[in-house]
């Protein structure tokens, strides 16, 4: 197993254009295969969804009420769907939350976790209160009997129930799916496993795909972003998980094959962020893939891997990419971005951004979030960039473009949001000067140069979670935070509200991959079509009490659309 771990797939040299067409076939396909496969639409199942996001569209200015008392219905059904949902699974959640958690003395340190600053750290992100070992050994049950799990410690399950109760409260959409699309189970006897970050967020989305009719198993795609509390609860309520807070990289990748090798379950679906899990199986079980209907990847390093299977003719199923889907990359990826880089860095660093000089690599949706989050504080910004045109749109958005060996010697800090390798490396890291803080916007963890920083001259000084200091021979340091890895989920959290926005998107392409006719789909990546992605923001309007104008029939025909959509052509860029 520790052989496997090495064999990751290298980036391809080439990938074919994510925005070909909603639906399109995006590798090697003729200009009259990809124009056929405009035309694709939603499975059968799904049209009753979305001809209810039709219903909803008020005319500008008119008056509440005026409205049209299917915008108010949908409106009820968000808060209607909550309670019901809090009644039916946490029928003594008013006295769990009248319980204070009972004192338990100093917490004690987990393996990823050092002895300073510990009581100013998160409980969401630090989790400090597990012992040290791993629970690969440990037997434990929930209270229904179930075994079938490895987590760090099932009696935080209550802990971790509040924690998704408070999340579903600014996810309506998925709670509106439950209620909508519930009753017809358009999940039914899906079986998806899944590699995500476990967060309360990722709960509310398991337990959706649960309540629509899916069995669900589920690891971590990241060491370091799992709440454990989560994790219990998600147990308890009879999901198979196998992921925990601090693990080794040999626990990472045991757990994701537990997920996968399970005797008397075979998954029919994957649910993947980062690749990590479809190469598991592609080199591990291949068999697998012959009773898997589809895979729906979120990351911009899975897409890539995707593609490079795609490329070499190796890829054996349908694969949906949510990454570049615009209700995904225009919101998780921008707007997630400028609200959690700047947690994350405030809960390791304390530090103080006015008048820094910072150095954001990469000025595509993550970059250009973070940058606006930094430029707000007063940050000096400068941006690194490949792209000629994302270049010029750091440069018309004021900021300058510099290659990162020109600004290195001065800058207080380095972010990477590339998805790429080795984008700051030893070279950049040994010209930083005393202080400089470097993280990791990006899902891989192969932005960073780390193998470089793993020598004998260099010297290691864990000195918070998820913060540590490499000491030069000459006494300088850079401060690194999350080894490297994703900063915002590995050190702080995120907006519930964005992930409801991926999660729905996610939701929504498990359930059109499922349940497409024979034939539909082909052994090739596709983008979710238009249409879905117009139904989740619709969805997340309600929040707002927005009031979208209504087109006539005559501006409709003058636009050549149909006047409920779609709005824009597939090669529109929002």
């Amino acid at each position: 197993m520790t052989e496997e771990m090495d064999q990751t797939l290298s980036l391809p040299d080439e990938y074919p254009d994510p925005y070909v067409a909603d639906g399109a076939v995006l590798n090697g396909a003729s200009e009259e295969e990809n124009t056929k496969h405009q035309s694709v639409k939603c499975s059968p199942n799904l049209l009753q969804m979305l001809k209810a996001a039709e219903s909803r569209r008020t005319p500008q200015g008119r008056d509440r009420d005026g409205a049209d008392a299917s915008e108010f219905g949908a409106r009820e059904l968000v808060t209607e769907a909550l309670k019901t949902d809090m009644q039916i699974q946490f029928t003594d959640q008013n006295q769990e939350f009248n319980k204070r958690p009972a004192n338990t003395g100093r917490r004690s340190l987990s393996r990823s976790i050092s002895q300073s600053s510990t009581d100013s750290f998160s409980s969401v992100c630090s989790d400090s209160s597990e012992d040290e070992s791993s629970p690969r050994d440990k037997a434990q049950k929930t209270s229904k009997g179930l075994s079938d799990f490895c987590i760090k410690n099932i009696k935080k399950a209550e802990f971790g129930r509040r924690e998704i109760i408070i999340a579903q409260q600014e996810m309506p959409a998925l709670m509106v799916l439950r209620k909508r699309a519930g009753g017809e189970k358009p999940l039914a006897g899906a079986k998806v496993v899944g590699c995500t970050h476990i967060t309360a967020q990722t709960a509310v989305l398991i337990e959706t795909l649960s309540v629509l009719g899916a069995q669900c198993r589920w690891a971590a795609c990241n060491i370091f972003s799992t709440q454990n509390s989560v994790a219990a609860a998600l147990a308890e309520g009879g999901t198979s998980v196998f992921a925990w807070r601090g693990e080794s990289e040999d626990n990472f990748w045991w757990c994701i094959d537990r997920c996968v090798s399970a005797e008397t379950w075979q998954p029919n679906m994957i649910l993947d962020d980062g690749g990590d899990l479809t190469h598991w199986i592609h080199k591990k079980y291949p068999s697998l893939f012959k009773n898997i209907k589809g895979i729906v990847e979120e990351s911009v390093t899975g897409i890539y891997r995707l593609y490079q299977l795609s490329k070499a003719g190796r890829l054996c199923v349908p694969a949906m990419n949510v990454n570049d889907s615009v209700t995904k990359q225009k919101f998780d990826n921008l707007y997630c971005c400028k609200e959690s880089i700047l947690d994350g860095l405030k809960r390791t660093t304390d530090v103080m951004f006015g008048g820094k000089q910072v150095v954001v690599c990469g000025y595509g949706e993550v970059g250009k979030g973070c940058c606006a989050a930094l430029k707000a504080l007063g940050a000096v910004v400068n941006v690194t960039e490949a792209d000629p045109i994302c270049a010029l749109q750091a440069c018309m958005d004021g900021f300058r473009v510099n290659k990162l060996s020109e600004v290195v010697r001065q800058v207080d800090m380095v972010i990477t949001c590339t998805g790429n390798k080795n984008v700051v490396k030893r070279e950049h890291l040994d010209r930083m000067k005393n202080g400089c803080i470097v993280c990791n916007m990006g899902h891989s963890s192969t932005e960073i140069d780390l193998v470089s920083l793993r020598t004998a001259e260099l010297r290691w000084e864990r000195v918070r979670p998820q913060v540590d200091h490499v000491i030069w021979p000459d006494g300088k340091r850079i401060v690194l935070l999350a080894e490297g890895r994703l900063l915002n989920l590995s050190c702080s959290t995120v907006p519930s509200f964005v992930l409801s926005i991926t999660a729905t998107t996610q939701a929504l392409a498990l359930i059109e991959l499922y349940s497409a006719p024979e034939g539909r789909y082909k052994q090739d990546v596709y983008l979710l079509p238009k249409k879905m992605d117009e139904y989740v923001a619709s969805l997340h309007l309600l929040t707002f009490d927005a009031h979208l104008t209504e087109l006539t029939d005559e501006q409709g025909k003058y636009l050549g659309i149909s006047k409920h959509g779609p709005f824009k052509p597939n090669y529109y860029r929002y």
